[in-house]
């Protein structure tokens, strides 16, 4: 049942769709937690995650980051471990840490993988699937050049990738930044997912699009302003 705070902000949401600027403003008015609020960005896509061609997977970075510390894991070749964890990496190595993964541990946010690797990973596959972490060449995350994979990971580097049911969820900054950076990074994501748009999409490309701080309400952008802006 949604709380009294939260009733108060979704009442401040009038209208059915926002400008842009007005949407960040307003999104800042309807954050009610004590701590830096996660900005997030949801869309609707008229895609078809079942095509392969339509299931859409790629990476951005934000020109501002994403606010967060992320938690990176590499797994690397014992002779560069050191260089992964000077690159940012919580975690590096590939039997001691697969093992401690095996125990229970995904205190992980991404993992990073060489190549190499991937056939000691086998053993923790399932783990690491089900939690979406498996390392990945779309997501850039299975890549012989890992210490810089790791520095633009923990700069704002983000993954958008489309769920079963169409839609992409992303973080796009933290309430306490600017406006014009939260919209500049917002932007960058609206313009990266124009540019991967199937040859294949019919119709509708992008049905709804909406942002949202951390246990706030939705606030419904006037996309094809968005998408304007974005070009």
């Amino acid at each position: 049942m949604a709380g009294k705070k939260y009733k108060e902000a979704a009442a401040l949401v009038e209208k059915e769709t926002y400008g842009l600027d007005e949407a960040i403003e307003l999104l800042k008015k309807t954050s009610t937690t004590k701590f830096d609020a996660t900005c997030e960005i949801h869309f609707k896509l008229g895609l078809d995650p079942k095509q392969a061609e339509e299931n859409i997977r790629t990476t951005v970075t934000l020109p501002h980051g994403t606010g967060k510390d992320v938690k990176v894991v590499a797994f690397v070749g014992e002779e560069n471990v050191k260089e992964a964890k000077s690159a940012g990496a919580e975690e590096a190595g590939t039997e001691e840490l697969i093992a401690k993964i095996e125990k229970g541990w995904v205190d992980i946010d991404i993992a990073v993988a060489t190549p190499d690797q991937m056939k000691s990973i086998g053993k923790i596959a399932k783990i690491l699937g089900q939690k979406r972490l498996m390392p990945s060449p779309k997501a850039g995350t299975l890549t012989p050049d890992f210490a810089k994979a790791i520095t633009d990971l923990k700069k704002g580097k983000i993954e958008l990738r489309l769920d079963k049911d169409a839609n992409l969820h992303n973080i796009f900054g933290k309430i306490s930044f600017d406006d014009a950076n939260l919209k500049e990074n917002l932007l960058t994501i609206v313009k990266t997912v124009m540019e991967i748009k199937p040859s294949s999409s019919k119709g509708v490309y992008v049905k709804n699009l909406a942002i949202a701080g951390s246990m706030g309400p939705g606030i419904r952008l006037d996309v094809s302003s968005v998408v304007e802006a974005s070009k």
